[in-house]
């Protein structure tokens, strides 16, 4: 959510933040700001509305400084208008600040600061936060270093903040407590953001702010680090691995297609040296002190969000048929706040694309305290849950810039397979013949990837005829299950359009009251499993007039007689059907959404990387 995007250096800084906020765009947002120094007055200029509209707002206004800082804001207090955008300034308009996060005690705050005379011009947390480093700065005569770190002790919640003051173009100061912050170490300049993207085009060296840090950035100096407890700290530069390429569109329409299309190439990578070619045997490095752990945990406990959740799903099935360890799976969001029960045998899994998932964090942290085990799975190298865990695996899915994951839950399934896999071949509880069978499957699986892609043309026709549908019903078993939620989500997500999704033999408890002719319904068949009772839920459907569109086994004669629409996939072993099934309904979204006109990488309302709760 939100993005921070501020520089440092000899070189005109509107023009770096501009292209940082556009990169930071498929976070999610409804307004957009910039802060710009020349070394005396601050010139702040933000807008409702996208990058775009800020850059037609600041088009004949002062654009000059060589230090500056933007903001892309996703409405959290206040609604989303000029005044509640970001930067924010103090009373006197000698600082200003952008925020992600949320401070949560902000209303005491500004009670007591309102007390003190200051006036407030927006609803948000954010100016309120700015106010009280203007009145510990000049209550205690500090520098802002130190007033930014002694308002924080007084700040409960979530944040990334970066302040610059009126009359010093030589620094900011950067703080993070559970949102992320990345700063870019270049030739007398600096650069800081959110993420990695902003950065990457002009230098690779790092530092990665932890919880509770703050930062004093001086273009002149080496960076000064203090916990906000006053602890100085040495920081540690990491190499960035990202090309410039992989967040660029590469000549698809669409960030969203773009990554759909390199779904063969980011589970290859995800597969990449984990899997012995001549063995056979699965090796997870980051798993490898904790393989006993796992073997004999009595419950593992998947936390996630969304998407990563239906990936949490299918990791139930894999772990419980193939390792025979008892899972739970839980949304994060609710997990931490029902009291559950965790014991030091349990192992708390948690899943996350972005690797700052506010809630899984939240689990994660309460899990720690009761003494359990913690892994993580995620996507990016140095995120706060890479960080949290006790060891994890990263998915190397490469950068996700669609805000409707494609690539990142294909890949999450892929680490759950292989964990899976290595667990059980640890306990014993699959034969070598079925753990060969299914390795030399998983090798293949890019390749079976790439045959499912071809159905493009098909699955675009079909779109064409359902684009302007209200409703969708989508049904799956077994393993595809997870799957046909997930395909229902991506629908909701990018087109709006209403869609559910149930096990298939739930139907006859109540969503067969929705079908009739209008209801098209996307039933997962593959030939493995519980086959013929889908195959008894499709003709079903048929008795009540539903237009069905079904993802079938290669070669499938029985489902293609009865179905309006049939996708084929490749044959394989079920446990690893949704590394193929769900690719067809990504892609039905996808086409749905473009063909009704919708903005796919930045649907409405939603952010990328969900950094409050």
């Amino acid at each position: 959510m939100c993005g921070i995007v501020g520089y440092i250096g000899d070189k005109d800084a509107y023009p770096i933040i501009i292209k940082g906020l556009q990169r930071l765009e498929y976070r999610g947002y409804d307004s957009a700001g910039i802060a710009l120094s020349q070394g005396s007055d601050i010139t702040i200029l933000k807008q409702k509305g996208k990058v775009s509209d800020l850059e037609e707002y600041a088009a004949d206004k002062n654009r000059k400084g060589t230090i500056g800082i933007g903001h892309t804001r996703w409405a959290t207090h206040g609604v989303p208008n000029q005044k509640n955008a970001h930067p924010h300034s103090s009373g006197d308009g000698k600082l200003a600040i952008i925020h992600n996060g949320i401070i949560e005690n902000y209303d005491s705050i500004k009670r007591m600061l309102s007390e003190k005379g200051h006036e407030f011009t927006s609803d948000t947390d954010t100016e309120v936060l700015i106010h009280l480093i203007e009145e510990i700065k000049n209550h205690e005569q500090c520098k802002l270093f130190e007033a930014v770190r002694l308002s924080l002790n007084e700040v409960i919640g979530a944040y990334a903040i970066v302040v610059m003051e009126e009359g010093n173009k030589e620094e900011f100061i950067a703080a993070r407590k559970g949102s992320p912050l990345v700063i870019g170490i270049g030739a007398e300049e600096y650069f800081i953001a959110s993420d990695a993207t902003p950065i990457i085009e002009y230098t690779r060296d790092v530092v990665y702010l932890e919880d509770g840090e703050v930062a004093r950035v001086n273009r002149n100096e080496k960076l000064e680090i203090k916990t906000i407890s006053n602890i100085r700290k040495n920081p540690y530069i990491h190499e960035l691995e990202m090309s410039l390429d992989s967040i660029e569109k590469g000549g698809y329409p669409h960030f969203m297609l773009k990554e759909i299309f390199e779904q063969p190439s980011s589970v290859l990578d995800t597969l990449r040296g984990r899997i012995n070619p001549e063995t056979k045997e699965v090796k997870l490095g980051g798993l490898m002190d904790y393989e006993q752990k796992l073997t004999k945990a009595n419950r593992i406990i998947i936390v996630a969000c969304g998407t990563s959740w239906h990936a949490g799903l299918i990791g139930e099935y894999l772990f419980e048929d193939l390792a025979r360890i008892p899972v739970e799976v839980e949304y994060a969001s609710e997990f931490r706040y029902r009291n559950p029960i965790i014991k030091e045998n349990d192992i708390v899994l948690a899943i996350s694309q972005s690797g700052e998932t506010a809630d899984t964090l939240a689990a994660l942290e309460l899990a720690k305290e009761k003494g359990s085990t913690i892994l993580g799975i995620c996507n990016v190298v140095g995120s706060s849950i890479a960080r949290l865990t006790d060891a994890g695996v990263y998915t190397h899915a490469g950068p996700e810039i669609g805000v409707a994951s494609t690539k990142a839950f294909t890949t999450q399934v892929a680490v759950l397979t292989l964990m899976a896999l290595k667990i059980a071949r640890l306990k014993g509880t699959i034969t070598t013949s079925n753990f060969r069978n299914m390795i030399t499957e998983l090798e293949m699986i890019s390749d079976n990837v790439e045959k499912v892609l071809k159905s493009n043309k098909l699955i675009k026709e079909v779109a064409a005829e359902f684009k302007n549908v209200q409703n969708f019903l989508y049904l799956g078993r077994g393993y595809n299950f997870p799957v046909a939620l997930e395909g229902a989500l991506k629908l909701k997500e990018i087109s709006y359009i209403h869609a559910e999704g149930y096990p298939a033999a739930e139907m006859k408890h109540g969503p067969i009251a929705l079908i009739d002719e209008e209801m098209p319904i996307v039933v997962i068949a593959t030939k493995m499993g519980n086959y013929e009772k889908v195959v008894s839920n499709i003709q079903e459907v048929k008795a009540r007039g539903g237009r069905l569109i079904a993802i079938v086994t290669e070669g499938d004669i029985t489902v293609k007689e009865l179905a309006d629409y049939v996708i084929e996939i490749p044959e394989c072993s079920e446990q690893l059907t949704p590394l193929l099934t769900n690719i067809p309904l990504q892609l039905l979204s996808y086409y749905i959404a473009v063909m009704r006109g919708c903005n796919v990488d930045q649907p409405r309302n939603l952010a990328k990387s969900v950094t409050v709760e």
